[in-house]
């Protein structure tokens, strides 16, 4: 029954009380979902909640659903002071500053993943990865020129026919931060290729923007633009 589910569910005793294949108890919506789909919080030293995205942070934790507008909710709600049984000092920011971890998080991968060899920058080197390599993702910096997203749009059709399937095309980023994270200048158009660190970006992403829309999916566009090159 899920009432006896959802309490078996409700109890976070430290860091590590949750396991990959877990579930726990949304604090606002009163229902069980897999850890993934959610955030763990803990109480911080100066009394403050913390968003603990690794799961790793000493202390009970309490959990809320994975996007901004349940976390907005929870705040609204006075959720933390209830889940913790005490009062707690609830930044003006959290929502904003948990979209920036969650933001880093995947930068981060981004940057692993670069460093390991399964990121390919500049539009000629992605093209031709699209017509050779086992590639997983395409990434556009949000500030790219149209023209140059249509024209890869077109080499994106042309792989995405002939494998008789789609793949995501990520846009989230400005050019600015995947120089960053790459550590390379001018980065607009990257292509993942087949790997386990790409793999983890994508997971992370998939994170940021569900925090962001509420979509529990990954929500990517597929081979946008869809105008001809």
């Amino acid at each position: 029954m899920m009432p006896a589910r959802a309490q078996q569910t409700d109890f976070d005793t430290g860091p590590g009380s949750a396991g990959a294949g877990s579930e726990r108890l949304c604090a606002v919506s009163r229902t069980v979902k897999p850890v993934s789909e959610m955030i763990r919080f803990v109480v911080g030293p100066n009394g403050e909640a913390i968003p603990d995205l690794k799961r790793k942070l000493p202390g009970r934790g309490i959990w809320i659903t994975a996007t901004r507008s349940a976390l907005a909710e929870a705040i609204r709600r006075g959720v933390f002071a209830r889940g913790f049984g005490r009062p707690l000092n609830i930044s003006e920011n959290l929502v904003e500053l948990t979209e920036r971890l969650l933001e880093r998080s995947a930068l981060d991968a981004l940057a692993i993943a670069g460093k390991a060899g399964q990121v390919v920058t500049g539009f000629s080197r992605v093209e031709a990865s699209l017509a050779r390599d086992r590639v997983v993702a395409v990434l556009h910096a949000c500030d790219a020129a149209p023209d140059g997203a249509r024209k890869m749009a077109g080499a994106l059709r042309r792989r995405s026919e002939a494998d008789k399937r789609d793949f995501p095309v990520i846009s989230a980023f400005t050019s600015a931060q995947l120089d960053l994270a790459l550590g390379r200048s001018n980065v607009i158009h990257a292509a993942l290729l087949a790997g386990s660190t790409a793999e983890t970006f994508i997971a992370r992403y998939a994170r940021l923007d569900r925090f962001r829309t509420g979509d529990p999916g990954q929500r990517t566009e597929r081979n946008a633009p869809k105008q001809t090159p």
